[in-house]
């Protein structure tokens, strides 16, 4: 496995653990069980999982060192 194949690999695990965490966490609020979290919390982490799943797309696609 070369060095690009490994970082789009942790990319692609980022991408879905913040998206994993995003979706539950937006869930238990929706049931009401982590009302204390803001919702602004809840948009950084879909931020980030968004950042994630591009530059994971970007370098399988464009980046091919």
């Amino acid at each position: 496995m070369n060095q690009s194949s490994k970082l789009n690999q942790k990319l692609t695990q980022g991408f879905g653990m913040f998206l994993g965490i995003a979706i539950a966490v937006w869930v238990l609020r929706g049931l009401g069980i982590l009302t204390f979290i803001p919702g602004g919390i809840i948009l950084l982490l879909f931020t980030i999982a968004i950042a994630f799943g591009v530059l994971s797309y970007a370098q399988k696609t464009w980046l091919r060192f």
